[in-house]
């Protein structure tokens, strides 16, 4: 964003939900980084930009983190886009943000032209009703149940040879042909809302995503990490949903996938944090969103001075949550398990400020839409304690949210 950008406040609110659709629908290039369907905390991003030139890379990681200006918005242009699972940046430059704050409902422009930005956003229409998913029958999975299982079999004779204690294994589901990203995100939105989910298009590839957990959050020279080990499904009757609730939380092996790498993550942090000042801030807590209970803990530390953005994600990236432990070994052998690259899944996305800000979250409960195929990954922490037959269907409680919204369904036995 050039430096002539001013911020200008919209005389009135509206919902992200109609400004992306009146305003950015149709942007080749354009994100929607969003707090959430009726979000009453936190802020919602919106705009266009251009993708980055072949040195944007080194310009996103030498980014040096500072102090926030009070009262401003959190993200006041930068870089959105995501990193894959294999490491491969992609960033757009952003041209104009609108930044939502959903506790004080106002609405800033950032841009060159601020004024008519905001002045456009105020006078929006309501957005289109939702389009229902037209029927696309069942994904194609790159692994049946029987060979998920056996996967698993494989992660658990690694871990008894002690080369790991913990292996996030994943599959894909996979549907031939084109499809309304914007209409795919809108649904999944509305059915599993989230407070990091977003919608990133950057030429013909588009990222719909109801992310619940924060990968990397880098605030007031601190950085926070959200790691997520532990699912179950809602349910309908409340005190059978507040039964699967309780179970979550009271699971030994659930409870102990989760410290494990709640310990990777504060490794990797004091790797870049001042010493002494890695801690534990939640931990085992369950949070609830539409579709799952999850299980979630918080990381924190004070960054050394001179950290980047690289130096941050060299540290810590990949996830733990997505590799499992010890992480190089993880990597390794799931890379011969797995048999096929991740992409855009369990890499991460969100912004990086040219302050040095971040907010950026796990690519999971995400929707990869390219031009001839869409695909969904999903996958879960496998560990000495594992059933096969829970572990696969967990897989299957991940993927139906992001599937649904296509018009599809998991494959039997998921």
């Amino acid at each position: 964003m050039p430096r002539s950008v001013s911020t200008v406040a919209s005389p009135r609110w509206r919902e992200p939900d109609d400004v992306f659709c009146a305003l950015f629908a149709d942007a080749p290039h354009a994100f929607w980084l969003d707090a959430g369907a009726n979000a009453t905390t936190g802020w919602s991003f919106l705009g266009t930009g251009r993708p980055a030139p072949p040195d944007a890379p080194s310009a996103v990681d030498a980014t040096t983190p500072a102090m926030h200006t009070p009262d401003a918005p959190v993200f006041r242009g930068g870089w959105v886009g995501w990193v894959s699972y294999e490491g491969e940046p992609v960033w757009l430059r952003v041209d104009q943000l609108l930044a939502f704050d959903h506790a004080r409902r106002r609405v800033w422009a950032v841009s060159p032209d601020a004024d008519a930005l905001a002045a456009a956003a105020a006078e929006v229409p309501a957005a289109p009703a939702v389009p229902r998913a037209e029927p696309r029958g069942v994904a194609s999975g790159r692994h049946s149940p029987e060979e998920y299982a056996a996967l698993i079999a494989a992660c658990r004779e690694r871990i008894a040879d002690g080369d790991a204690y913990q292996l996030c294994l994943t599959t894909r589901f996979t549907l031939p042909g084109s499809v309304d990203a914007l209409a795919a995100f809108r649904r999944l939105r509305r059915s599993a809302s989230s407070h990091h989910a977003g919608f990133v298009r950057i030429g013909d590839t588009a990222l719909a995503s109801a992310s619940p957990e924060r990968f990397l959050e880098v605030r007031g020279g601190r950085v926070h990490t959200h790691p997520i080990k532990g699912t179950r499904p809602r349910h309908s009757d409340p005190a059978r949903d507040r039964a699967l609730a309780e179970d979550l939380r009271t699971d030994a092996k659930e409870r102990a996938e989760n410290v494990m790498i709640v310990d990777l993550m504060r490794n990797d942090l004091s790797r870049v944090c001042e010493p002494s000042s890695v801690a534990v801030d939640r931990l085992l807590d369950v949070e609830t969103y539409p579709t799952v209970h999850q299980l979630v803990s918080e990381v924190s530390g004070t960054l050394r001075s001179g950290t980047t953005i690289g130096g941050l994600l060299d540290a810590a990236f990949p996830a733990g949550s997505m590799t499992g432990a010890p992480k190089a070994s993880a990597m390794d052998i799931l890379a011969g398990l797995e048999g096929a690259p991740r992409g855009v899944y369990s890499g991460t996305f969100g912004w990086v400020g040219d302050d040095g800000a971040a907010d950026l979250a796990m690519v999971i409960r995400s929707i990869v839409v390219e031009p001839d195929a869409t695909w969904v990954g999903a996958g879960g922490g496998i560990t000495w304690r594992s059933v096969a037959a829970s572990e696969v269907a967990e897989v299957g409680i991940k993927a139906r949210a992001p599937l649904a919204a296509l018009g599809a369904t998991v494959p039997a036995g998921w």
